[in-house]
């Protein structure tokens, strides 16, 4: 035998025997049970490496009454090319609870698409009967105004901490929900030492798939699409649609848009885990979280002791039974709050996290690890050693869904007997936490916020403050007027003390991000996220004390009521200072005559700003109940104004899609959804039919893909037909839109029909980076586009924004000159010198406009087009170099698209013409 071959049998031999011995430390008495034969056989035959299994889950008991997954689903977990949709996944959630009284299903809610949403308890009978004592404790934990530090003590010894595990929340990582099934069964049948230790010490909560409309419709699109695909690098990409808006955002929806994080959100308050643990699936072969620089400093700094506590717990212990590639740094950081599990961390808990190598499918494929591009890679070569990651994975590997199962869930098991070995050290960090984020706003500037309610427009006091208290913050207000360094406020101004439980996450949330530790360093989002600038909301940070001392009253929530005055005026002015909701009570009135105001005018003491809709006395009954809903104000107009109006003609509105990247499109129809603004969403189907002008007055294209190339072209052209349409075998595709071959996008003939459109009298609106799309590819013939150089990086920070086009209905609603916007695209426009009248708005650049987070190579910036207007034919181009949608944060730049898609036909009014040429004389 070739010596090279002995050497790798007797690797092989050892490890079996270590295991063995492992094993036996581990199980002691797990030895006594049956155990699966089959199981065993099996799962060793789909495991492509000896070193990719582990002594914890190279075995399974038998049991005579809690229902095993291969006799509820058919197969061992992790069978080649088998993935479980979501009834059958909850279906076997189900099984376990009739039969095991270690169990216990907490129904949460709904998703989007009307699927339940579940939790699944699992501990000790004993523990479960005292659930709700647990519960109850773990609030007074939560919140040590009602707990004395020498009461803690006990009620910690009579607690339990709650270790919250979820999976499935992108969609494509498709391991974790599977996973969980096989844990949950062996925590609730094995009888060794560990197992029993952690049903003993802990309530392991699971959610079985955070994303659930998302995992049916990919569990589809694999079974159509991807099941024998094993060329990792040819492979197609996933289905265009995950759940139904926000594809992988989904893991920053920083304020909570998805009616299903909003569930969970709830769910922590009510329950307060001191653990939150995501399961995600990208790098080889498994990163765990360790909370890296650049770390947000208003976290407690407990935290950052126990994330790598555990990291490297579980990194040795993996490592320790042969299982190479398992590290713990390098990849994500804890600077930006806005990650789904970070509520935890956000509330005085941890949030912990894996990647784990994953195929996006069941599909065992040859895996090429080594990167191909060694700067497009965050943690360097992840197969080269380095102190956080000792046991490098390798280059090349046949990766299989058990490989992934026995990764994931020795790393989920030893992570439970960890925390089982210490519960009151987890309970007293937590509680720990939660005394030092009271006494933090108690003892250090600043010591509040303070939101002014005598703001012009109280719509957006209302979309802050429910964010802040879906969270558990606390806000109160002012039973008086109130005077402080910062200044004077009125009676009923909200005061947002930081001396409460969750004062740090509030902080974090206002603040200003002036304090990253260092620019040189990248972080994995978005660098910025004032919720004041925004939403362009007045928030005050407030250092003087005093503030602690304003006496107020708790705030049920801020519900601002509308005004509207007496039937029977012959019109109505509906004032705009700046509320979204201007644009849904104008499709709300969609059959009414509404004029708009160009230019402000003095009615019954009031003045009527330029954007107000000047609403005919015969809508009354229509406008009402809307104006009082939206918290809007109308006042009663009698005779000629004098002001110079337009009719208000509502556009047939398109907005543009491709297929391989509808995630910030999700955004957008999120957004237009929420305001009630309807529109039809296309694709390169109804794009490259031609005819659009005959159909729509307005296309949208957003920001999406990578490149401009991405937006054209989209998915490459190779392979099969990727067919997305409804059948009756998958019932979950076709939904959002239907295509029989995702691949192409609308390519040139696609751009040839959008330049007829807008030459023909439509008007074209781009955002980010897709306002290089007109630009490269010849609709705005004197734009010039160039791409920022050298060192320069802007992760998502804010900066202003100088309007110098202030009469544009562009920018109806908006009051200051300057505002703040966030930083959207890497392309620097030029617009030619007898052309700048085209520039509605632009960036000064230079370190001075950046208002929060940070910009190197900010002087590549200055004096850039924001905003260009271009007329072209019979038609527009309004090109965004920002991007007035982005997620569901900047309320505060909504308005801009709203207005420019209100009023399409008049978006020339402050066109200048160009001067008259001089009369040519004749010698």
């Amino acid at each position: 035998m070739p010596a090279r071959a002995t050497e790798g049998n007797d690797r092989v031999v050892r490890k079996q025997v270590l295991g063995a011995a492992i094993a036996m430390l581990l199980c002691g008495t797990a030895s006594a049970q049956t155990m699966d034969p089959d199981f065993a056989d099996t799962i060793k035959t789909w495991t492509t490496k000896p070193e990719f299994m582990s002594p914890l889950v190279d075995h399974l008991p038998v049991s005579t009454t809690i229902p095993s997954p291969k006799s509820v689903l058919g197969n061992h977990i992790g069978a080649p090319n088998v993935l479980h949709y979501y009834d059958q996944i909850i279906g076997y959630y189900r099984a376990l609870a009739a039969k095991s009284p270690r169990v216990k299903i907490i129904e949460i809610g709904k998703s989007e698409e009307g699927r339940e949403n579940i939790v699944v308890m699992i501990s000790s009978e004993e523990n479960l009967a005292k659930l709700d004592s647990y519960k109850k404790n773990l609030a007074l934990l939560a919140d040590p105004r009602k707990l004395s530090a020498a009461d803690a003590p006990g009620v910690i010894a009579a607690t339990k901490p709650i270790y919250h595990i979820s999976g499935g929340l992108h969609s494509a990582e498709t391991g974790p929900p599977e996973m969980l099934m096989e844990l949950s069964y062996r925590l609730l049948t094995e009888d060794s030492p560990m197992i029993r230790g952690i049903r003993d010490n802990l309530i392991v909560a699971i959610t079985p798939v955070l994303e659930a409309d998302g995992r049916d419709r990919y569990v589809d699109w694999y079974y159509r699409n991807l099941i024998n695909e094993k060329d990792d690098r040819n492979k197609p990409g996933g289905p265009p649609y995950w759940g139904k808006y926000i594809y992988h955002d989904n893991n920053r929806d920083i304020n909570y848009s998805d009616v299903s994080a909003r569930h969970l959100i709830r769910y922590y308050l009510d329950w307060h885990p001191p653990i939150m643990h995501e399961l995600h699936e990208s790098v080889p072969f498994m990163y765990t979280y360790s909370g890296q620089a650049p770390q947000n400093p208003d976290l407690d700094p407990i935290l950052f002791g126990e994330l790598p506590w555990f990291s490297n717990f579980e990194m040795a212990q993996m490592t320790k039974y042969g299982m190479p590639g398992v590290w713990t740094h390098g990849f994500v950081d804890a600077w930006t709050p806005g990650y789904l599990a970070f509520m935890s961390s956000n509330h005085n808990g941890m949030l912990r996290m894996y990647e784990t190598f994953g195929n996006a499918g069941a599909t065992t494929m040859l895996r090429h690890v080594a990167p191909e591009v060694q700067t497009a890679v965050r943690g360097g070569d992840w197969t080269k050693r380095d102190w956080y990651r000792p046991l490098p994975p390798y280059k090349e590997v046949v990766w299989s869904m058990r490989n992934n199962t026995n990764y994931m869930e020795t790393g989920v098991l030893t992570a439970l007997d960890l925390a089982a070995r210490f519960p009151t050290t987890i309970l007293e960090n937590f509680y720990k936490k939660s005394a030092n984020a009271i006494e933090a706003g108690g003892t250090k500037a600043p010591y509040a916020y303070i939101i002014p309610t005598d703001q012009a427009d109280p719509t957006r006091i209302a979309f802050v403050t429910n964010i802040l208290q879906l969270q558990g913050i606390e806000i109160g207000r002012a039973t008086q007027p109130v005077k402080l360094k910062e200044g004077s406020y009125p009676a009923g101004s909200l005061v947002i003390k930081l001396n409460q439980p969750y004062g740090r996450l509030a902080k974090m949330l206002l603040k200003k991000q002036d304090d990253y530790p260092d620019e040189n360093l990248t972080t994995y989002d978005d660098a910025a996220w004032t919720m004041g600038m925004m939403t362009h909301t007045n928030i005050v940070e407030v250092a003087d004390k005093a503030a602690l001392d304003v006496p107020v009253t708790p705030l049920d929530r801020f519900a601002p009521q509308g005004r509207i005055a007496a039937s029977g005026a012959r019109t109505y002015a509906v004032l705009d200072h700046g509320a979204v909701a201007m644009a849904t009570l104008r499709f709300r009135l969609k059959d009414a005559a509404v004029k708009i105001v160009e230019t402000p005018f003095k009615a019954g003491g009031k003045t009527v700003p330029a954007g107000s809709f000047l609403v005919d006395g015969a809508a009354y009954a229509t406008l009402k109940p809307a104006v009082e809903q939206l918290g809007l104000e109308a006042i009663a107009v009698s005779g000629n104004t004098g002001a110079a109006t337009h009719d208000s003609t509502l556009p047939r509105t398109a907005l543009f899609s491709t297929w391989g990247s509808s995630e910030k499109v999700g955004w957008v129809r999120y957004a237009f959804d929420q305001h009630e603004m309807p529109y039809d969403l296309i694709f390169k189907e109804q794009v490259r039919a031609g005819n659009l002008r005959a159909k729509y007055d307005v296309i949208i294209l957003p920001t999406q893909g990578r490149s401009t190339k991405d937006i054209v072209f989209d998915v490459p052209m190779k392979g099969k037909p990727l067919p997305y349409t409804k059948t009756d075998k998958y019932r979950f595709s076709g939904d959002y839109g239907s295509t029989e071959d995702t691949r192409g996008g609308m390519a040139l003939e696609g751009l040839v029909e959008l330049r007829k459109f807008v030459e023909e009298g439509g008007t074209l609106i781009t955002t980010g980076d897709a306002s290089a799309v007109p630009v490269e590819f010849g609709i705005a013939d004197d734009v010039t586009v160039a791409r920022t150089t050298g060192n320069f990086y802007a992760p998502g920070p804010i900066v202003s924004a100088k309007v110098l086009k202030p009469a544009s209905p562009v920018f109806y609603g908006y009051d200051e000159t300057t505002m703040p916007v966030r930083w959207a695209s890497n392309a620097l426009y030029t617009v030619p010198t007898r052309l700048k009248d085209q520039v509605l708005m632009q960036f000064p650049g230079g370190k001075d406009g950046v208002m929060s987070g940070f910009m190197r190579g900010a002087e590549q910036v200055k004096d850039r087009p924001a905003i260009i207007n271009v007329p072209d034919g019979q038609g527009r181009l309004l090109m965004f170099a920002t991007n007035p949608i982005w997620r569901w944060q900047n309320w505060g730049e909504f308005r801009m698209l709203y207005n420019a898609v209100l009023n399409w036909k008049q978006l020339g009014l402050t066109d200048v013409a160009p001067p008259v040429p001089a009369p040519t004389t004749t010698p």
